[in-house]
């Protein structure tokens, strides 16, 4: 225990000291338009246990999130295909399967958000084939993201696109066996964006006319502390975007516009979790974290609640799990069922979309399903 009590204080001095570093620098909240705050990567096992993800990643997702949860692998892992699909349940009377396709163009959406006004558009899908191993892991995200709005005059289409197409590697140092794990990962990014107020009136809209495009470098690191007594209660911190991401590496992929999109600030956040043993083939983990810790926000963002998440799961011998918890003060489920070979996930949550002082709440879904090896 003294060894745990001293790895403890230098992790925490360590993190101080850069959380206090971090916090005298200016940085700005990369946020959309709508007061969503976004992030680079959300999956659907995080989402359904309230957004938290710091502490409990123990799969290929770690590489885009926390790198030291690659400790956590005991098996190597090959996920071939894994489509994840995400909607907002206020959508579906907006897009059905007979009209899906007009929602996938920049202009088929404004068509229908003009016959159904003020209302938030939600969409999301993404990919991550990837291979991951004890302490290692390499993948690559492919991610389509729309959020749109028309407002209820019918003046003005809010619009935020962003396509990311991003190469990830990740590595994990484990020491004192395993009580301090710290993880590095940096990733090779295409990114794609629109963020804009366009006349609700337009036609003939296209994205290329639209986007702003370029690549960048980005960099990742966690730790992992975990006490080796009964509970492995445990601290974790994971940075992102280490030293702010920019796009300007050289021009994008797809479009060879003059444009790039805006940087994406440094991101700092914190866990506290504990995973007590409630059976012989039962497990329990719950988790509470704070996201944005040394980002300086705007004054219209200032809201705690809006970056706190709280989250629990019951595992049932690795095979069927029931999550639950609080992303942003709004309540969240979701239930897995998971072998070796597939992985079906579905979740619901609540998004803040408004302000601290008139707070909206757009309620999503997610599903998963995945093939590997």
């Amino acid at each position: 225990m003294t060894m745990f009590r001293s790895l403890l204080f230098v992790g925490l001095s360590f993190f101080a000291v850069l959380g206090a570093s971090l916090c005298a620098s200016k940085a700005a909240a990369a946020n959309s338009f709508n007061g969503e705050i976004e992030e680079f990567y959300t999956g659907v096992r995080s989402l359904g246990m309230g957004g938290t993800y710091v502490n409990v990643v123990n799969d290929e997702t770690a590489i885009l999130t926390n790198p030291a949860g690659l400790g956590k692998l005991r098996d190597y892992t090959f996920t071939f295909f894994d489509p994840e699909l995400h909607g907002g349940f206020n959508n579906t009377d907006i897009v059905n399967m007979s009209n899906f396709s007009e929602a996938t163009s920049v202009q088929g959406l404004l068509d229908r958000l003009n016959v159904v006004r003020d209302r938030h558009w939600h969409a999301r899908f993404q990919m991550f084939p990837s291979f991951v191993a004890p302490n290692f892991g390499v993948g690559v995200l492919a991610k389509y993201q729309y959020n749109a709005k028309v407002d209820a005059t019918g003046t003005t289409y809010r619009l935020d696109y962003v396509n990311d197409w991003a190469l990830g590697l990740a590595y994990n140092f484990r020491a004192f066996s395993g009580i301090m794990k710290i993880g590095i990962a940096g990733r090779l990014i295409n990114r794609a964006e629109v963020h804009r107020d366009i006349a609700a009136n337009s036609t003939g809209l296209e994205l290329k006319s639209l986007t702003s495009e370029g690549m960048g470098i980005a960099a990742d690191a966690g730790i992992i502390l975990t006490a080796p007594v009964a509970g492995l209660p445990a601290l974790g911190v994971s940075v992102r975007d280490a030293g702010n991401t920019s796009y300007d590496l050289r021009e994008g992929m797809f479009n060879a516009t003059t444009d790039r999109p805006v940087d994406t600030i440094q991101s700092v956040d914190v866990a506290l979790s504990a995973q007590p043993i409630l059976g012989n083939r039962v497990r329990m983990t719950v988790t509470a974290e704070y996201h944005g810790v040394a980002t300086a926000l705007v004054e219209a963002e200032e809201d705690a609640v809006k970056r706190s998440h709280v989250g629990v799961e019951f595992n049932f011998a690795d095979f069927a799990f029931v999550r639950g918890g609080a992303n942003q003060g709004y309540w969240t489920a979701g239930l897995e069922f998971a072998t070796e070979k597939f992985q079906l996930q579905v979740a619901s949550y609540g998004e803040e979309i408004g302000t601290p002082l008139v707070r909206i709440e757009d309620r999503r879904w997610i599903g998963k399903f995945a093939l590997r090896f």
